[in-house]
């Protein structure tokens, strides 16, 4: 591996901030030497900007197809993932793939809610789990002491939405009740994730990205997804183990539990 270069994993990519993610890490913003581009369909017409960064980039980025919430898709992946990278390992997963249902409580079905946990939940967890083997290959290798993405980590994005104390401040205005359980329960996960796992040196972080102009956020966020994306890209390669189980938004500030 070049020095200074690290092997990423980008789940949901084919459109908003995972898109930006790709687009801006091709660019230099985190040196990289494989780029695995994962979305459920990759040949799909929701999918074409990707292909063309792929197009563009075919040294850097391998589009892999991915379906987050089906586990023989994940374990597809990491085989995929695994031939790609080799002996060098995995250095970071970004858990960026996920949905949302803006429904309150009362109007929340069980079905709504297995959907969304089987997406945002189960999915990351599945991630971590059948991707552990790459990541552990590449915290052994390295040569770099305590813990970073240029060694091993794995990056959740989680939301404000998924804070308990800040419901009261937020929840009259947007409740989407399945969808703030669903990122409370990824805050829990990534902690058990980084407390299992802190003897093997894989650093385990959670971003809240912002109020993103993306399909997702909507039209009236209050910033564009290159803006959000550069600023976590920035704070991902500051991060070392005193971020091990943080929960940070896009501008390095901590959000409470």
């Amino acid at each position: 591996m070049e020095a200074g270069s690290i092997n990423v994993l980008i789940t949901g990519t084919n459109r908003g901030l995972g898109l930006e993610m790709v687009r801006l890490m091709v660019e230099g913003s985190i040196p990289v030497k494989k780029l695995i581009a994962c979305c459920r369909d990759p040949d799909g017409p929701r999918a074409e900007a990707l292909q063309t960064l792929g197009e563009q980039h075919p040294d850097i980025i391998s589009i892999v197809p991915l379906d987050i919430s089906d586990i023989c898709s994940i374990k597809g992946c990491a085989q995929r993932v695994g031939a790609l990278v080799g002996s060098e390992g995995l250095n970071l997963l970004v858990n960026n793939a996920g949905i949302i249902n803006r429904s309150p409580l009362l109007e929340s079905s069980c079905e709504d809610m297995r959907t969304l946990f089987n997406t945002n939940i189960l999915g990351p967890m599945n991630m971590i789990k059948e991707f552990l083997p790459l990541l552990r290959t590449a915290a052994e290798s390295s040569k770099i002491s305590g813990m970073s993405i240029r060694k091993a980590a794995v990056v959740s994005i989680s939301s404000l939405l998924g804070s308990v104390q800040n419901v009261t401040k937020t929840y009259e205005n947007f409740s989407a009740a399945p969808y703030r359980v669903s990122k409370c329960a990824l805050n829990m996960l990534t902690m058990c994730a980084a407390m299992e796992l802190r003897k093997d040196e894989i650093l385990f972080s959670l971003l809240h990205p912002g109020w993103v102009r993306t399909d997702m956020g909507g039209k009236n966020g209050l910033i564009d997804a290159p803006e959000s994306v550069q600023k976590m890209f920035d704070l991902m390669a500051s991060m070392t183990e005193k971020h091990n189980g943080s929960f940070l938004d896009y501008q390095g500030q901590t959000i409470a539990w």
